[in-house]
C-alpha cells in the first residue's frame, strides 16, 4: 500500500453510513440517554393524569335503529316514495344521514337546545372567557335581540356542539345502526340520543308524506287537464264525422252499410233476373222447336192452363161420345168441337199470357238489376270520399284514444295514491332506546393511565430518537467507523476520569502525568494510540505525524505532547515540532519560553541544534518564540520541506503539532509532506459536520489520513453507556492498571 491519498486509503465502504440495528447498541443508549428519557417520560405521564383528574365524567348513551327490509302491505300498489333497498352502500348512507347537519337542527329545535348554556354559548349562565378571565366582564345577548346573520352564526354554533358529542355507526354489516351520545348529564344524553332516534323517524315519515302530497296534488291537476283534454279530443272526433258523413253504428259508417246492403240486393237481383232471363229463354227454345207452349214450364204450373186442360180433356171426352153415337154433321157434335176449339183458344191465350209475362219479368229485373248497380256505384263513390276523409278521423281518434288512455291511468294512479294517503311506513324502526346511562363512559382512569404510559414511554424514545439524531458530536468506536469512515486510532480519556483522587487530576497536567504513572490507564490510552499511528501503513514506516483537528480546544497539543513522552520513553528518538503559528500551546509544558525556535531555524538565524528543547522524558522539542508570528507561508517553503528531510534522517518519529484545518490554510499546506495525519476529535463535542467539511479539505492532495482518534473522554460516562467502544470493558481489565 503506498498511501498515496485520503481517498483512496479512507473512502468509506459502501453502506458505511447506513443505519444498522443492534440491540446492544440501542441498550447502551438508552442507558446514556436514561436521564432525558425519564424526564420526557414522566412529564407526559404526569399530563395525561392531571388531565385525567380534571376531566368532567361524561356518560354515554345509546339507541339503536334498524333499517327495515320487511313492509306491511295494507294495500297491494307501489308507494309515491319506494322505500330503501337491502344495500350496504344505503345503510352506510343513512348513518351519514342520521349524522346531518339538517337533522341535528331539527333536535335542537325539538329539544329547545339553545336555551341550554352546555350548547349555547351565547345564552344566560354559559360558561365562556369568565370561566378562565374571571376579570373579563361578557355580555351575552339573546339570539332573538342580534341580527340575521349573527343569529343564524350563533344557531350553527349551537349545532356544532351538539354533533360533537354525537357517534353514529353501523354494527359491522348488519343493518342496525348505533346512535350514541355523550354528555355530562347522563339524563341528557339518554333524551337526545331517543330524540336523534324519533326523528330520523319522523323525517323519513314526512319525506313519504310530503311526497304522496305533491304527488296527489300534481296527479289531481293533470287529470283535470286530461279530462278537459279528452273531451275536446271527442267532440272533435263527433264533429268531423258529422261534417264528412263519418257516422256510424255496430263498428261501421252509415255508407259502410249502405254498400254492403245495396250489395246483398244486387246479389239477390242479378240471381233474380238470371231466373227471369232463363225461364224466358228457355220458353222460347221451346215455342222454336214447334211447342205448342204447353210443356212450358210456367205453363205446366199455371193453374188457368190446368183448369183449361181439366175443361179440354172432358170436352174432348165428350165430343169423342158424341162422334160415336151421332155422326159428323149432328149439331151437338159440332157445338161441342166448338166448344173444345173455344178451349183450346183459351190455352193458347193464356200460353201466351205465361210467355208475355216471363218477358215483363225479364224486364223488371234488368231494370232492377241496373238500377241497383247504379247504387252500389254511387255508394262506392261516397265510400271512397268517406275513406279519405277517415285519415284525418283516425288522426283524431288516435289523439283522442292517447289521451284517453293517459287519462285512464293518471286517473287510476290518483285513486291509488289517494287511498295510500295516511297509511306510509317509515324505512327503520328503533329497535333499542337509550337508557340512562349509570356509569360514565369518559373519563376511563384505567385505560387512561395505560395510554399514558405508552405515550410516556413512546415520548421518552421519541426524545431518545431525536436527541440521538441532533447529536452533532460522536461517542463510540462504532460511530467513527459508520458516521466518518476513517479508522479508529484510540480514545484519549479525560484525566480526572481515570483517577479518583481529584487533587491529583489539578495538580499534575496530562504530560506530567503520563510521566508520573507510566502504568496508568492515561499512559496505556497514549501507548494504543502510538500502535495504532505506527502501524497505520501496510508495509511501510511512519515517520513525519502531522497531528490535527477541525475546530480548536480539542486536545490536540496535550495529545501531541503526551504522545511525543510516550514514544521517547519506549525507546523511540522523536522530536516535536509546534507548527501552529497562530496560538502556540507548547510552550505551557516547556519550565520556560524559549528564545529560539522554528521561525529562527528556517529563517537561518541559528542551527536546528541551537533551537532544540530537551524533555525530561527524552523527546526533543522544536517550539515557538513568544514572537513567532509571520504573515509568511514558511510551512511550505523549500526551508521547511529541507527541515522536514533533515528530521526523517535524525529522529525515529517526527510529531507536528498544527492548526486546525477549519481555521487556517497552514495545515493544509503541510499536510502533504507528512506520511499521515492524524485527526482528533473531542468526544460529544466536535460536530460530525465539522469533521466531514475538515477532511474534504485535504481531498485531492495525496494525503493519508491515518485515522481518527477521540479525545477528553469521560471514562466512567463511557464505562457505563459506551457499548461498542475499548472501554465500555474498563471494568473488567482495570486492574491492570496502576492509577
Amino acid at each position: 500500500m503506498d498511501g498515496s491519498s485520503y481517498e483512496t486509503q479512507h473512502a468509506p465502504a459502501p453502506g458505511a453510513g447506513a443505519m444498522s440495528f443492534d440491540l446492544n447498541i440501542a441498550i447502551a443508549t438508552f442507558r446514556r440517554r436514561l436521564r432525558l428519557f425519564a424526564a420526557i417520560a414522566l412529564a407526559v405521564f404526569v399530563a395525561v393524569l392531571l388531565y385525567t383528574l380534571q376531566e368532567t365524567p361524561r356518560y354515554t348513551a345509546t339507541s339503536q335503529v334498524m333499517l327495515d327490509v320487511r313492509k306491511e302491505q295494507v294495500a297491494d300498489m307501489s308507494a309515491v316514495l319506494s322505500g330503501l333497498p337491502a344495500d350496504s352502500s344505503v345503510v352506510d348512507t343513512e348513518v351519514e344521514v342520521l349524522k346531518s347537519r339538517s337533522l341535528a337542527t331539527r333536535v335542537v329545535k325539538s329539544l329547545k337546545l339553545a336555551e341550554d348554556p352546555y350548547f349555547n354559548p351565547y345564552a344566560p349562565g354559559a360558561k365562556g372567557v369568565s370561566t378562565w378571565l374571571p376579570w373579563v366582564k361578557t355580555v351575552v345577548a339573546p339570539i332573538a335581540a342580534v341580527g340575521s346573520a349573527e343569529a343564524q352564526r350563533q344557531q350553527e354554533k349551537v349545532v356544532d356542539n351538539l354533533l360533537e358529542g354525537l357517534k353514529v355507526r353501523r354494527a359491522g354489516l348488519t343493518y342496525l345502526i348505533s346512535v350514541e351520545y355523550t354528555h355530562t348529564n347522563p339524563v341528557e344524553a339518554a333524551r337526545i340520543a331517543n330524540a336523534f332516534a324519533d326523528l330520523y323517524l319522523t323525517e323519513q315519515l314526512e319525506a313519504k308524506f310530503d311526497a304522496t302530497a305533491k304527488a296527489n296534488e300534481w296527479l289531481d291537476t293533470r287529470v283535470a287537464e286530461l279530462r278537459d283534454q279528452l273531451q275536446v279530443a271527442e267532440a272533435a272526433v263527433q264533429q268531423y264525422k258529422i261534417a264528412n258523413n263519418l257516422m256510424s253504428a255496430e263498428g261501421a259508417t252509415l255508407t259502410e252499410q249502405e254498400i254492403s246492403g245495396l250489395n246483398q240486393q244486387l246479389a239477390a237481383a242479378r240471381a233474380q233476373q238470371a231466373e227471369s232471363d232463363a225461364r224466358l229463354n228457355i220458353a222460347r227454345n221451346q215455342l222454336a222447336r214447334g211447342s205448342t207452349g204447353e210443356d212450358v214450364g210456367e205453363s205446366l204450373n199455371s193453374p188457368v192452363v190446368q183448369q183449361l186442360r181439366k175443361q179440354r180433356a172432358e170436352q174432348s171426352a165428350k165430343v169423342a161420345d158424341m162422334s160415336g153415337r151421332y155422326g159428323e154433321r149432328h149439331p151437338d157434335l159440332l157445338k161441342a168441337k166448338r166448344e173444345l176449339a173455344d178451349v183450346d183458344g183459351q190455352i193458347q191465350a193464356e200460353i201466351r199470357r205465361i210467355i208475355s209475362n216471363l218477358e215483363a219479368q225479364a224486364q223488371v229485373a234488368r231494370q232492377r238489376t241496373g238500377s241497383m248497380a247504379g247504387s252500389v256505384s254511387a255508394s262506392k263513390g261516397a265510400l271512397a270520399g268517406n275513406n279519405r276523409a277517415s285519415i284525418r278521423l283516425g288522426e283524431l281518434e288516435r289523439k283522442a284514444e292517447s289521451v284517453r288512455t293517459l287519462y285512464e291511468s293518471l286517473l287510476a294512479r290518483f285513486k291509488q295514491t289517494s287511498s295510500s294517503q295516511g297509511i306510509e311506513q317509515a324505512d327503520a324502526r328503533v329497535v333499542s332506546r337509550a337508557k340512562i346511562p349509570t356509569t360514565p363512559s369518559y373519563p376511563k382512569p384505567s385505560l387512561n393511565l395505560a395510554l399514558g404510559l405508552v405515550l410516556a414511554l413512546g415520548a421518552g424514545a421519541a426524545a431518545i430518537v431525536l436527541a440521538e439524531i441532533l447529536m452533532a458530536g460522536i461517542f463510540t468506536e462504532d460511530e467513527v467507523e459508520r458516521r466518518i469512515g476513517l479508522p479508529y486510532l484510540g480514545s484519549i480519556p479525560l484525566l480526572s476520569s481515570t483517577i479518583e483522587d481529584s487533587k491529583v487530576a489539578r495538580t499534575l497536567t496530562p504530560p506530567e502525568y503520563l510521566l508520573a504513572k507510566p502504568l496508568s490507564t492515561f499512559a496505556e490510552s497514549f501507548r494504543k494510540l502510538r500502535a495504532a499511528i505506527l502501524y497505520s501503513k501496510v508495509g511501510e514506516a511512519v515517520k513525519v505525524i502531522a497531528v490535527t483537528s477541525s475546530l480548536p480546544g480539542e486536545g490536540k497539543t496535550t495529545t501531541t505532547f503526551s504522545l511525543a513522552r510516550t514514544l521517547a520513553t519506549s525507546g523511540s528518538n522523536v522530536i516535536i515540532v509546534d507548527c501552529d503559528l497562530r496560538q502556540s500551546a507548547i510552550n505551557r509544558f516547556l519550565p520556560e519560553v524559549p528564545a529560539l525556535g522554528l521561525l529562527e531555524v528556517l529563517n537561518g538565524v541559528c542551527t536546528l541544534d541551537q533551537a532544540l528543547i530537551d524533555d525530561p522524558s527524552g523527546a526533543k522539542v522544536l517550539a515557538l518564540t513568544k514572537s513567532a508570528y509571520t504573515p509568511r507561508d514558511v510551512l511550505g517553503s523549500p526551508a521547511m520541506l529541507k527541515l522536514l528531510a533533515e528530521l526523517r534522517l535524525r529522529y525515529d518519529v517526527v510529531l507536528l503539532d498544527t492548526a486546525p484545518l477549519l481555521a487556517i490554510a497552514d495545515t493544509r499546506i503541510l499536510a502533504p509532506h507528512t506520511d499521515a495525519v492524524v485527526m482528533l476529535a473531542r468526544w460529544k463535542k466536535t460536530p460530525v459536520k465539522a469533521i466531514t467539511s475538515a477532511l474534504s479539505l485535504l481531498q485531492g492532495r495525496g494525503v493519508f489520513v491515518a485515522g481518527l482518534a477521540l479525545t477528553q473522554v469521560d471514562l466512567k460516562a463511557q464505562t457505563r453507556y459506551g457499548y461498542g467502544d475499548s472501554y465500555y470493558y474498563y471494568k473488567s481489565y482495570r486492574k491492570y492498571y496502576a492509577d
